[in-house]
């Protein structure tokens, strides 16, 4: 199927060229993670209707609605754009007229990523390169600590992951690569593919 069909079936607009740059180098340009590629991603990694996914930089909310109907598991998005936050709401709206009893599921929050308070029950996490490696600390310490207060094993998902992150995880955390997930175009493009890392509880 075509972006536009994907969008049509959800009942959400999220197509189109995503225009203008942050003022701050520390975020980075937002773009949708392609239907075909998360069509990928979770026929090889499945979610539980008790896992709560967070988005990261989650724009109009793509991600979110795609993972909610697959799997009717709860979702956050968190966006610091007001105006992509706001479309993100009105997708929402429009979704649930679909799915009118999922309200509960489906959450949007305009703040900065490291200003997100880590909720107990959040525990997996995407990131399409969102921001530089300086914002993906802080974030990263924040669900760290969260795991102190609250034990629970966490998963990451990472789309085009960059060479600052991957280090960052291997070198300074306990976090364990579980799983990559090539694309059909990946041999064009090496960082066109999924990691998934996880911290275990108890580890």
């Amino acid at each position: 199927m075509k972006e536009q069909d994907y969008d049509q079936l959800l009942q959400i607009k999220t197509c189109g060229d995503q225009k203008g740059f942050n003022t701050s180098f520390h975020y980075h340009r937002y773009e949708s993670t392609p239907y075909h590629a998360l069509e990928i991603l979770f026929k090889q990694y499945e979610l539980k209707s008790s896992d709560r996914l967070v988005d990261f930089g989650c724009g109009k909310g793509r991600l979110n609605f795609f993972a909610n109907d697959c799997f009717h598991v709860s979702v956050v998005g968190i966006e610091m754009n007001r105006e992509y936050y706001e479309e993100a709401i009105k997708n929402r709206d429009s979704y649930l007229k679909k799915y009118k009893n999922r309200k509960e599921d489906i959450h949007f929050h305009c703040c900065l990523a490291e200003d997100y308070n880590i909720d107990p029950k959040d525990n997996c996490f995407y990131f399409f390169n969102p921001f530089s490696i300086q914002i993906f600390m802080k974030v990263i310490n924040n669900i760290l600590r969260s795991v102190e207060e609250v034990e629970r094993n966490i998963d990451l998902i990472l789309y085009y992951p960059s060479e600052e992150y991957i280090y960052f995880l291997e070198n300074k955390t306990a976090f364990e690569m579980r799983e990559e997930i090539l694309l059909p175009q990946s041999f064009h493009n090496a960082n066109e593919r999924f990691l998934i890392y996880r911290y275990s509880e108890g580890e």
